[in-house]
């Protein structure tokens, strides 16, 4: 089971990473703190202070089309935010 999914980079993310310290990723919706907060330890080597998680859900849409009506939604995503400690960087632009 992959816990880590991908780096959320958005401009807020950008900015909460600059002033704060604190880093976005998008991870499995079965992972709790304490394997996020190990994933984040194990792939980039820095120490992690506080894990917060987000649980999104799933956008609901109705369209009326010429055959009728269709119904959708989109996939339910879980967000962490990881605070590292004083001094610690991830340089997420290094493998692009």
């Amino acid at each position: 089971m992959s816990i880590l999914i991908k780096p959320i980079i958005t401009e807020k993310a950008t900015t909460n990473s600059e002033l704060n310290n604190c880093y976005s990723f998008v991870v499995n919706t079965k992972a709790n703190k304490v394997e996020i907060k190990k994933a984040v330890e194990a792939a980039y080597g820095v120490s992690v202070e506080k894990v917060r998680t987000i649980n999104v859900r799933p956008e609901r849409r109705t369209r009326f089309t010429k055959t009728g009506i269709q119904h959708g939604k989109t996939n339910a995503v879980k967000k962490a935010i990881v605070q590292l400690a004083e001094g610690e960087v991830i340089d997420l632009y290094s493998n692009m």
